[in-house]
């Protein structure tokens, strides 16, 4: 490998793009409820499987449907529970059978995402994997391509690549990325070397990080060769990845395969690709990351939902649910309803209302980050079936 600080040109993101990418594989890790999204994004039906930006599509099937230029139909691998496989494929008819790949429980993004590397390496040791999540929602579709394509260059070279947002505004619901020294790669418009991962900020440092330019949100997307990804899981969890590699020795035989997961899962280690390869790759000058200048939300709770559906106009009410029944005057906010019954707001600002058959929210905008809080309490209080 082999950097250079000196500027990138940058081309200019113009010309058709149409051609899949022949040594790639994507992959979508479709796990977690979106606790903050409680009580819409629930275990039974997690964020995913919902259609949050009124596309008429889950955010599941917008993110197959962004990485299918990219991979192809038959290069496009989801990591889901068990629980959730019938919805899941409901969701992406005829997805392969072989490119489903069921966890009995969650186990955080580095089991996940490693297991398709360990899995899809053994099939291809050459292959390119890129991992992207199934609840995040991206504008920009063609823009998005682009990034994705300079960061699967720069994976050629033995790089883990990353692919930043470049940010609109001080968010302090993010993680950011600190830029380091430029690489100049053939085929790539732009990249550089992280030189670090910082965790979400308080508004001052956020507005600090966005003044200084050199600052991108971390959006948890990543491409690298299966084989580098490994090579990193075995220098920093060696257990998680030896666990990993033994599940993909039995996962193409569908007699051993469902032993192995019963056996092997449950015991893998829990933690965040992140901290488990993101940033001890960063350490070693093996991290690389691709600016996305496309518009991206992780859609983390209700505050950033009702901005998204408002296109960030303050005074609007966002209204969500095929049978909402809804009489406002004066209110702004979010009203998600799964019910027929009429609901009135007036004169309230800011406000969150989220109405199911067996559960009611009703918070506020500034508060929407508290909602887990809520979840949590819920478990301990062994309230499960509104879980």
């Amino acid at each position: 490998m082999v950097s250079r600080a000196c500027r990138h040109g940058g081309a200019e993101y113009s010309g058709q793009v149409t051609q899949p990418i022949k040594d790639f594989y994507a992959v979508i890790p479709a796990g977690g409820i979106g606790s903050r999204l409680w009580p819409l994004s629930r275990a039974d039906a997690p964020k995913f499987l919902h259609d949050l930006t009124g596309s008429g599509h889950s955010l599941l099937r917008d993110t197959w449907d962004r990485l299918e230029p990219l991979a192809g139909h038959d290069r496009i691998a989801v990591v889901t529970g068990r629980a959730h496989r019938a919805a899941v494929e409901e969701q992406l008819p005829g997805i392969p059978d072989f490119n489903v790949f069921l966890e009995s429980e969650p186990r955080e993004s580095a089991a996940a995402i490693g297991l398709a590397a360990a899995i899809l390496h053994r099939r291809d040791p050459d292959v390119i994997i890129g991992s992207f999540s199934a609840d995040h929602v991206i504008r920009g579709t063609r823009v998005f391509e682009f990034a994705v394509r300079d960061a699967v260059e720069v994976a050629r070279q033995g790089y883990i690549c990353t692919i930043g947002i470049t940010p609109t505004e001080p968010a302090v619901g993010f993680g950011y990325i600190k830029q380091g020294e430029e690489l100049v790669v053939d085929g790539a418009r732009e990249a550089s070397l992280v030189e670090s991962f910082v965790e979400k900020p308080d508004l001052e440092t956020a507005r600090s990080y966005v003044a200084d330019r050199s600052y991108l949100w971390n959006a948890g997307m990543f491409i690298a060769k299966a084989s580098v990804l490994l090579e990193e899981l075995a220098e920093n969890e060696p257990e998680l990845y030896a666990g990993l590699v033994e599940l993909a020795e039995a996962w193409d035989d569908r007699e051993q395969r469902g032993p192995a997961v019963d056996r092997i899962w449950p015991r893998l280690k829990k933690i965040a690709i992140d901290y488990a390869v993101a940033e001890p790759a960063a350490k070693r000058g093996r991290l690389a990351v691709v600016p996305g200048h496309f518009d991206w939300d992780d859609v983390g709770d209700f505050a950033s939902l009702t901005k998204l559906i408002n296109n960030g106009r303050k005074n609007d009410l966002a209204v969500l649910g095929p049978k909402a029944r809804v009489l406002s005057d004066a209110a702004s906010g979010i009203l998600v309803s799964q019910t027929s019954r009429v609901i009135s707001l007036i004169g309230v600002q800011d406000i969150v209302v989220v109405d199911t058959p067996d559960a009611l929210l009703v918070t506020t905008v500034e508060h929407a980050q508290r909602v887990k809080g809520v979840v949590e309490s819920l478990k301990l209080t062994g309230r499960g079936d509104v879980l």
